[in-house]
């Protein structure tokens, strides 16, 4: 995608940029509005559960096909562990949406980074943040607790503890998925291994729903 956005006339190269920008913003954004209004009538991990497993179900019956190979048994647990933790953390922020504004929500999520970067540090031949790196996470973490509010992020705001404690807890998990996902090899197209993960994610979360 990048070689796809980096290639032809500048000017063209920064349309496509904003473009990419703009939809990230705009899919990305709007999923959280979207579980607003969905867990007023749907139990958040049923709801999270069903969306991912229809999503996951056909995304593998279209790239299944395609596939050279057949995913083995290992192939299936390491998309288990990143969906449970990737889904996992989507499906607790359905839940948080039952008491925090999808905007504030959203707002947390994206400190998603700064955990990728302290668990990555942390775990044995992890990746040492340069200055450069700290210092855009610290700007980041900054411009987070601006944007929400120093009142809220005391307790004196209108801010769910219970909710945002659930969102943290979710962004770690996120960023553990993640850096389990780039680490584990890929021994199949990524996009039946994103499917696979969907499915996966899907019935963990739907377990959760019918405890």
């Amino acid at each position: 995608m990048i070689g796809d956005l980096v290639g032809g006339h500048p000017r063209a190269v920064r349309l496509r940029i904003v473009m990419a920008f703009a939809a990230v913003y705009v899919l990305w954004g709007s999923t959280f509005l979207a579980m607003r209004f969905a867990v007023e009538t749907i139990p958040p991990f049923l709801m999270a559960g069903m969306r991912h497993l229809v999503a996951g179900t056909l995304l593998l019956a279209w790239s299944w096909r395609r596939a050279e190979r057949r995913p083995t048994r290992p192939d299936w647990f390491g998309a288990a562990v990143v969906g449970v933790l990737l889904l996992g953390a989507n499906g607790g922020v359905a839940w948080a949406e039952q008491r925090i504004a999808s905007g504030t929500a959203a707002l947390i999520v994206a400190t998603v980074p700064l955990w990728m970067v302290l668990i990555d540090w942390g775990r044995p031949r992890g990746i040492h943040p340069g200055k450069g790196v700290l210092i855009g996470l610290a700007l980041g973490l900054v411009g987070f607790m601006l944007l929400v509010g120093p009142g809220e992020l005391t307790g004196h705001g209108t801010v769910d503890a219970v909710g945002s404690l659930v969102l943290v807890l979710g962004s770690v998990s996120w960023a553990a998925g993640s850096i389990v996902a780039a680490q584990s090899p890929r021994p199949i197209v990524p996009i039946l291994a994103t499917a696979m993960q969907l499915v996966t994610g899907g019935v963990a979360l739907l377990l959760v729903s019918a405890i």
